[in-house]
């Protein structure tokens, strides 16, 4: 929700002015509506002393109360702020003052680079949220945005899942030990669960259950889509998808993630149709760019998926498995010889970075390498690939799924954990 003039955020709460409501994350809160004037007043003075006849003049609109009656009505007010109540300081004859603290600067900058989406963002984001902590380790947000800050690259294929995910859990505990399990958590904490532990029946409980918590967040009911499809339950996740876009209609993922569920359901030219809707509404997106590209491809619109795999490597450069996608793509339709170059581009860079080795694997069968394709599907089940949560519906894998070689690393795969 975009902050306007009347608004005004701190730490996780919005205070809006105009219809005397405090939300925390989205939530709205309880207040007594002299507690509310209490903290409009300090929230647009944010930083500076108020004296506490300016306050009575201010929240009281100049009615005579005591200066017990302030100080009574401002500790309720940090009571109802709870961890973050100490953000309200009084000094006796200067009066009171709303500080945020260095490290909500901080976690405000640590989610905008996260919002871009991209390794370097993810990788900015990491570093604020560190930071964040190191100035207040008692911050539950900073742990939790260091948690997703490494989910999130190996959930994109940017980073190996066997480095980043005991990482990711050790932020999430301390988020959870410092601040509980919230909705947005739980949330995450179920994504997790069904990416890198294939624990799926868990997964849809804390899914459902942030839900619950949480009705109007779009990520999650994303989320549940994507874990329906793993489950194979491909219409509950179309009607997840519907939810989502009811939710709120420009969340980022929500196109993307209809296309992708479309794919797997085999309709590739209501897939295709979708393309251009996704593009128009986040035309950077990378999950998005590579979802059409696919949809394009299998609906025989082969250039056009060419040149979203193109522009999709352009703009993401240190996204390697983009790369195999496109030589994939270029090997199906009788371009050998520069899907063959792309290959060898991507064997110099496992050298120093992660290839995810599910997109390998789909190229490695494309170019007609079926032995060198198990391989490197074996290779993902060991190194945890996040691709491989859709493993048992993706339409690229129908070449290979007869094989028995196939149902027993399928098979490994949900034991690996």
């Amino acid at each position: 929700m975009p902050v306007t003039a009347q608004q005004f955020e701190f730490g996780p709460f919005l205070v809006d002015t105009a219809s005397s409501r405090v939300l925390r994350d989205g939530v709205a809160m309880k207040l007594r509506p002299q507690a509310f004037q209490v903290l409009r007043t300090l929230v647009q003075n944010t930083g500076q002393w108020i004296s506490c006849e300016r306050l009575i003049a201010e929240a009281w609109d100049g009615n005579h109360v005591s200066r017990h009656t302030v100080s009574v009505t401002v500790g309720e007010l940090k009571n109802c702020l709870e961890e973050y109540g100490d953000w309200i300081s009084c000094r006796p004859k200067i009066g009171y003052r709303l500080e945020s603290p260095r490290s909500d600067e901080l976690i405000k900058t640590g989610w905008h680079f996260w919002n871009r989406r991209t390794r370097e963002g993810f990788e900015k984001a990491l570093e604020s949220f560190q930071q964040a902590a190191l100035e207040n380790d008692s911050d539950p947000r900073a742990y939790e945005g260091i948690a997703i800050s490494w989910l999130m690259p190996g959930t994109y294929g940017m980073r190996a899942p066997r480095e980043i995910y005991p990482r990711y859990l050790t932020a999430y505990n301390r988020a959870v030990a410092l601040g509980g399990v919230t909705s947005d958590l739980r949330g995450m904490h179920g994504h997790a669960l069904h990416m890198f532990e294939r624990k799926l029946p868990e997964a849809e409980l804390e899914l459902l259950q942030s839900l619950r918590e949480k009705p109007k967040a779009a990520n999650s009911y994303i989320r549940l889509a994507i874990l329906y499809a793993t489950m194979n339950r491909l219409d509950e996740a179309l009607d997840v998808v519907n939810q989502a876009h009811n939710v709120d209609p420009l969340w980022p993922l929500w196109p993307a993630t209809e296309v992708i569920i479309r794919f797997c359901r085999r309709e590739f030219d209501a897939a295709a149709r979708c393309v251009k809707k996704a593009l128009e509404l986040h035309p950077y997106l990378l999950l998005g760019r590579a979802f059409c590209a696919q949809a394009l491809e299998y609906a025989g619109k082969t250039e056009e998926a060419l040149g979203q795999y193109s522009f999709a490597r352009v703009v993401y450069p240190d996204v390697a498995w983009l790369g195999a996608l496109e030589a994939a793509c270029l090997a199906r339709n009788g371009r050998q010889r520069e899907a063959g170059k792309i290959l060898e581009e991507l064997q110099l860079r496992r050298e120093t970075e992660y290839v995810d080795a599910y997109y390998t694997t789909l190229l490695m069968e494309a170019l007609g390498k079926r032995a060198d394709a198990f391989r490197e599907l074996e290779r993902a089940v060991e190194e945890n690939s996040a691709a491989l949560y859709i493993l048992d519906v993706d339409p690229q894998m129908d070449s290979l799924r007869g094989e028995p070689r196939f149902s027993e690393l399928r098979n490994r795969l949900h034991d690996f954990n």
